[in-house]
């Protein structure tokens, strides 16, 4: 079992979001008399996600301001409507998922009729038949979930090869980087102005 945290949750979530805000991790390290590299290990993977998704947050608001006012009202229409899509395949894929593992534990549980030693009896046949359409039943309700599997990795490595070639800063110019500070600072409370 490992050590109690010296922070409390509370004091962790005020650590993310100063270093989110910029703060330096030493001077925070300091302040919260920790460790610089415990505070890297608890917290460096979960506020670059939190970046990244910033980042993306800002790109696709700064996209959608550019767009005229009716065709930023179908954006986003089509964006609830897709989030609604696939609250909706999310929830069919968990329902496909449980009857795919019901009909498959009730095809082993057939799979103890057939003797071993003779399989091919009247009876045998019966049950291989049964556990066969049963199978190709938890097949095909497992479907979307694995079909929603395979886009979302799709996805992630998509999104993954587009962060490493185009969020690096030297692809930015200096109106674009001050638009996202000042986006990323009103989204988190904190004055541009006041972090010198």
């Amino acid at each position: 079992m490992g050590r109690k945290s010296a922070l409390t949750p509370e004091q962790w979530a005020e650590v993310e979001r100063r270093l989110i805000a910029g703060e330096a991790r030493r001077a925070l390290a300091r302040e919260f008399g920790i460790s610089e590299a415990a505070i890297r290990q608890k917290l460096s993977s979960r506020v670059d996600s939190i970046k990244t998704v910033a980042n993306q947050l800002a790109t696709a608001n700064t996209a959608l301001q550019r767009l005229p006012i009716a065709s930023q009202i179908t954006a986003q229409n089509l964006a609830a409507r897709l989030m609604s899509v696939s609250e909706h395949l999310l929830a069919a894929a968990d329902y496909g998922a449980a009857t795919a593992r019901r009909l498959a534990g009730i095809a082993h549980t057939k799979s103890a009729e057939i003797d071993d030693a003779n399989p091919l009896t009247p009876e045998g046949v019966e049950a291989l038949k049964g556990i066969s359409a049963l199978t190709r039943m938890a097949n095909d309700a497992s479907e979307i979930g694995v079909n929603l599997l395979r886009a979302n990795k799709e996805a992630v490595e998509d999104i993954n090869k587009r962060n490493a070639e185009g969020s690096r800063v030297e692809n930015y110019t200096d109106e674009q980087l001050d638009q996202l500070i000042a986006q990323h600072s009103a989204a988190l409370g904190i004055d541009p102005a006041r972090q010198g």
